[in-house]
C-alpha cells in the first residue's frame, strides 16, 4: 500500500519561506516520478512542480518558477518543496503525488496515481 505523508506546512508572512516534505512508503521510490499540487479555497487543484525518478529533471508552474524548488532524496524516500518569497496567493492545501510505476514526466508534469492527505500553507499579507 503506497502512502505519501506530507509535513512542513504552516502559517508564514508574505516574503517568508517554508519547506514541505513528503515521505513515501510502500513502493520503490526511485521508480516513481513525484510532484506537488495545490488547491486554494474555491479553486481547482493545480500543478506546482514535478521531478523525475533520478532528480535530474524538474519542472514548475509559471506562478512559482524562480521561487519554489522541488528536490528528492532517494535514500530517504522523500521529496521536498522549498518555497521562498511566498505570496498571499500561494495560500492553499499542498498535496504530494506520485506517478505510476516507471511513468515519466508528461508535458513537464506527472499523471498522479497516488496522493497524500495534504498540508495547509497559509501566507499572511
Amino acid at each position: 500500500q503506497v502512502q505519501l505523508v506530507e509535513s512542513g506546512g504552516g502559517l508564514v508572512q508574505a516574503g517568508g519561506s517554508l519547506r514541505l516534505s513528503c515521505a513515501a512508503s510502500g513502493h520503490a521510490f526511485t521508480s516513481y516520478a513525484m510532484g506537488w499540487f495545490r488547491q486554494a479555497p474555491g479553486k481547482e487543484r493545480e500543478f506546482v512542480a514535478a521531478i523525475n525518478w533520478s532528480g535530474s529533471d524538474a519542472n514548475y508552474a509559471n506562478s512559482v518558477l524562480g521561487r519554489f524548488t522541488i528536490s528528492r532524496d532517494n535514500a530517504k524516500n522523500t521529496v521536498y518543496l522549498q518555497m521562498n518569497s511566498l505570496k498571499f496567493d500561494d495560500t492553499a492545501v499542498y498535496y504530494c503525488a506520485s506517478a505510476a510505476f516507471l511513468q515519466p514526466l508528461v508535458g513537464g508534469t506527472i499523471r498522479p496515481k497516488y496522493w497524500g492527505q495534504g498540508t495547509q500553507v497559509t501566507v499572511s499579507s
